[in-house]
């Protein structure tokens, strides 16, 4: 029968009668008031695994033979609806069984379901940027008011638009994608209405400096990048051409940077393959790296490619990223460099074998130095006072972002020059190092800037005098300096000359100069 179907008056008499007959058997009613028994007290008759047999059912207890119609089979097993039926003229039957009915709905009637667990879970997909509190939007709008202030008639042209995008704690790169994002290229300068109005708008969507940016470059109404959006920023890279001395830019990664990484990456590579391993980098600044730290470095934790695993060699690209976190180990990038050659099982916590794992080595080092070292307790001491990390006997990147002398915690684990500089002097001295160091150069541009002023001393060192006279060599100087080749005394960047301007014919020789065998 389809469900859904009502049953016929006649039909549905006949199936009540069945069901009151399976209802009156012996064995239903002990398997009712088992049941019943389960529903009372659960998980007592309960089998102990899924897969144990389920007991069978007892068997139906005989009836008097009266009672049988004639025709009908002994004592069987019970069915789902009856196996026997009764007389029509039962005038108690149906409400008899309606009411037995009724009690077993109510019994298996459900329960409302707990709601949703979802709702509990807290937000973690912020497509532009998690939303920070710390933001004050109107003291950010007062600071950009202020500098448009300083322009006729506060309307700022593209060359205005680095004190703009100074204001809005902006890279000076995004001075182009701020001009056209305000609407500057239809009337070539930007009101404070419509730039205000256009940066309030961004600091409410977007909570993260990537969600600024790709904001700025893409078209209205989409939510994606194309390659014509880049075009301002890259116009606005153009300009820099315009500056007379690109190297006063401390925005952008200048030529002395470059000139300073790539002569420490020659002189490491010895055999000039544009490739270091191990042994060349653990010479960089006198052998200061402990050889523990060199190792994890090529153990690929801070490395890309597979050459690393293969070879045992680190590329040009690596180098950069080692030279700039070893310098300056104040920024959040080399921290996580660090952190994550200390961290050895990679879980995401650096522990107290870890931490003595470097350190015995710094200790062997202090001892052939003549130095006495500082037990490692004691030594253990110091640096949890210094990081005060949030959960006891282990040091998380958190922690070390938070504190404010990470580098003095990284060399005294793994760098022994850095170390005993930093022993030499106090803890308030170097914390009050990294209060006014804020303001001014970072240790990476300092040490490119000592470093270039090195190199181009050495440089003019080597360069004839420019009076006149050649500087007078030594006996000793003379003899290496005529046994030089030319090609050792060509200076370092000197462009080699092009195979038009030599003369092939000044060396060409005749059948007569040859001499016989």
């Amino acid at each position: 029968m389809p469900p859904g179907k009502a049953l016929q008056p006649v039909l549905k008499m006949k199936v009540d009668e069945l069901f009151l007959c399976w209802l009156s058997e012996a064995s239903t009613q002990r398997m009712l008031q088992d049941c019943l028994r389960r529903i009372k007290a659960p998980g007592r008759d309960q089998p102990a695994t899924g897969d144990a047999e389920q007991p069978a059912a007892p068997p139906a207890a005989p009836r008097p033979s009266g009672l049988d119609p004639p025709g009908t089979p002994g004592p069987g097993p019970a069915l789902p609806l009856g196996a026997a039926c009764i007389p029509r003229n039962a005038p108690h039957a149906r409400g008899t069984r309606r009411s037995a009915g009724t009690r077993v709905v109510q019994t298996l009637k459900q329960e409302p379901l707990p709601p949703a667990t979802s709702q509990s879970i807290p937000t973690f997909y912020f497509p532009r940027g998690r939303p920070q509190d710390s933001v004050n939007v109107d003291a950010v709008i007062s600071k950009i008011e202020g500098t448009f202030a300083q322009f006729p008639q506060e309307r700022a042209s593209m060359d205005d638009m680095g004190l703009v995008a100074k204001a809005c704690g902006c890279p000076l790169y995004w001075k182009g994608p701020l001009f056209y994002g305000a609407g500057g290229e239809r009337t070539g300068s930007v009101s404070v209405h419509k730039f205000v109005a256009m940066w309030r708008k961004i600091l409410h969507n977007c909570h993260d400096d990537a969600a600024k940016f790709v904001h700025l470059l893409m078209s209205p109404g989409c939510n994606y990048l194309v390659q014509e959006d880049f075009v301002p920023f890259l116009q606005n890279v153009a300009l820099l051409e315009e500056e007379a001395d690109i190297n006063q830019l401390t925005e952008f990664f200048s030529y002395e940077h470059f000139y300073v990484i790539y002569c420490k990456f020659w002189e490491l590579d010895t055999d000039h393959d544009l490739l270091i391993d191990a042994h060349d980098l653990a010479r960089h600044n006198d052998h200061a790296i402990s050889t523990k730290m060199i190792d994890r470095i090529f153990s690929g934790a801070v490395t890309r490619g597979r050459r690393v695993q293969k070879e045992g060699k680190i590329s040009y690209a690596d180098f950069v990223w080692f030279l700039i976190s070893e310098e300056d180990k104040k920024t959040p990038t080399s921290i996580e460099y660090w952190f994550r050659c200390m961290d050895l099982d990679g879980d995401g916590a650096l522990s107290m074998f870890e931490l003595e794992y470097f350190y015995e080595e710094q200790c062997r080092r202090l001892d052939s130095m003549a130095i006495e070292a500082l037990p490692f307790q004691d030594c253990l001491c110091q640096m949890l006072d210094l990081v005060k990390p949030r959960t006891e006997g282990r040091i998380t990147l958190q922690d070390l972002k938070r504190c404010k002398l990470a580098h003095v915690f990284f060399d005294t684990f793994f760098n022994i020059e850095k170390y005993l500089d930093h022993e030499q002097k106090e803890q308030l001295s170097l914390l009050r190092d990294s209060d006014s160091s804020s303001s001014e150069l970072s240790d990476w541009e300092k040490y490119a800037a000592e470093e270039y002023d090195i190199l181009v001393a050495e440089e003019a060192a080597g360069e004839p005098w420019e009076d006149g006279f050649e500087a007078e060599l030594s006996p000793v100087e003379q003899k290496l300096s005529a046994l030089r080749s030319p090609l050792a005394q060509r200076p370092f960047f000197e462009a080699p000359s092009p195979l038009g301007s030599v003369d092939l014919y000044e060396f060409a020789c005749g059948d007569e100069d040859l001499q016989p065998l």
